[in-house]
């Protein structure tokens, strides 16, 4: 079999896997995926990126950032592209994040849904109200949203 064969132009790449060629490039640039120059310094991507790029673009709509693929990949021997196992691997790990994100989404919105556009009829119990920031304390971001509880005020 032809060697060459095995090999895609960066746009028969973008073709195949859906993602511009310029984010390819981006991928690349970020270690998570690799190619081969020839002759004029062109790339050539192998066949098996194909994979690689699939599994980038369901780990990012599950909300995964490069950072926790291109971890998730560091894991993997030689760079190679994920097995059957190791997709099983990093699969479960990223379905317990999902799980969390989840939980963290439903409580937003259950919280969200008492409150009627923010034209709140009661400060007392209001998520989004942090007078004299004094949720500070308990961290960065919305903390009555995020789960902190807002002390007792009378109206």
């Amino acid at each position: 079999m032809d060697p060459g064969k095995n090999l895609l132009s960066i746009g028969e790449t973008a073709s195949r896997s859906g993602v511009a060629a310029s984010t390819l490039r981006f991928y690349e640039s970020r270690g998570l995926i690799r190619s081969l120059r020839v002759g004029g310094n062109h790339r050539r991507y192998h066949r098996s990126m194909l994979r690689r790029i699939a599994i980038i673009r369901v780990a990012q709509r599950l909300g995964l950032s490069l950072g926790e693929i291109g971890a998730a990949f560091a894991t993997l021997p030689d760079q190679r592209t994920p097995t059957r196992k190791d997709w099983s691997r990093l699969s479960s790990g990223w379905g317990r994040q999902l799980d969390r994100r989840i939980a963290e989404l439903q409580n937003l919105r259950a919280r969200l849904n008492g409150c009627i556009g923010c034209g709140c009829l009661s400060m007392k119990n209001c998520t989004l109200y942090n007078a004299g920031d004094e949720a500070s304390d308990l961290g960065s971001g919305p903390r009555y949203l995020l789960g902190d509880t807002p002390p007792q005020r009378a109206d």
